[in-house]
């Protein structure tokens, strides 16, 4: 025969309980809980006022080359705001990368005070010709940005010029065509792009080589037949290189430095090569 044990009130599952005592329990848990959150809240308001929390070491990393330790903090210091709870790091890190020269920073807290900050400036590689401005240069990013260009009067940077947005166009363009440029002892000073996509550089014996329209690719493989082809040219008439225009379809007109011209209006201005 088969005996069940009776049931107690231990045994009774917890849905069971009476509507009034389940509804005093979650009441109990919410008071629980908001006297948690309201505890520590009070807590961080209390930490954010204490003074061993606010800022007192701001520790500045990077290789600074244009900017010193008191410029950087001159300028960015009175832009802070908070201790190590509540400063907006988002805001902190703009406060630095407004600082002239700087490109990024990166910001972080260390416990209990201590701000450090890691700085990248901008290598600056060309001056960059503007409307608006005339402190805007070129950094080896291919981004455009502004600071003292008399910082950098004795570094010799060549001139970029072209649309708005493509100065890393003109960068990639320059980092081409440069060695092909030393190749024939010249130096370029200033590369422009126009509206028009077509290409133009200087040189620095004084002498302007219009490269015309096309891919890099393109552009590069007429300036290498140039470059190539000139020294026959100048050879010839014994002479240097005063400007020379590659948009021709089979060949280019180059102007020479000091060649006589025939009176006969017959008689062409320039020589051209046909290369």
């Amino acid at each position: 025969m088969l005996l069940r044990q009776p049931t107690t009130p231990h045994d009774a599952p917890a849905d069971a309980l009476p509507v009034d005592v389940r509804l005093m329990n979650a009441i109990a848990a919410a008071v629980f809980a908001l006297a948690l959150v309201t505890l520590v809240a009070v807590g961080l308001a209390w930490a954010s006022r204490r003074p061993q929390f606010q800022f007192g070491d701001v520790r500045l990393e990077g290789d600074l080359q244009r900017n010193s330790v008191t410029t950087v903090r001159a300028n960015a210091m009175p832009h802070l705001a908070g201790n190590f709870f509540t400063m907006d790091l988002g805001k902190t890190r703009t406060a630095f990368e407004q600082v002239p020269w700087v490109r990024h920073a990166v910001v972080r807290r260390v416990w209990p005070n201590r701000l450090v900050v890691s700085l990248e400036e901008h290598q600056p590689v060309a001056l960059w010709e503007g409307d608006e401005s005339s402190d805007k240069m070129v950094n080896s990013h291919g981004e455009v940005f502004e600071a003292n260009v008399g910082d950098v009067e004795d570094d010799s940077l060549p001139q970029f010029a072209g649309p708005d947005g493509t100065s890393a166009q003109v960068l990639g363009m320059y980092r081409r065509l440069q060695p092909l440029f030393s190749g024939m002892d010249a130096e370029p000073t200033a590369l422009r792009l126009s509206g028009r996509g077509s290409w133009k550089v200087d040189l620095d014996d004084g002498a302007t080589v219009e490269l015309g329209r096309g891919t890099q690719d393109e552009v590069v493989e007429r300036t290498t037949r140039f470059i190539r082809t000139l020294p026959q040219v100048l050879a010839k008439f014994h002479t240097t290189l005063e400007n020379a225009d590659l948009r021709h379809a089979e060949g280019y007109a180059v102007k020479l430095k000091g060649l006589s011209v025939n009176a006969d209006a017959k008689q062409p201005q320039q020589p051209s090569s046909k290369q």
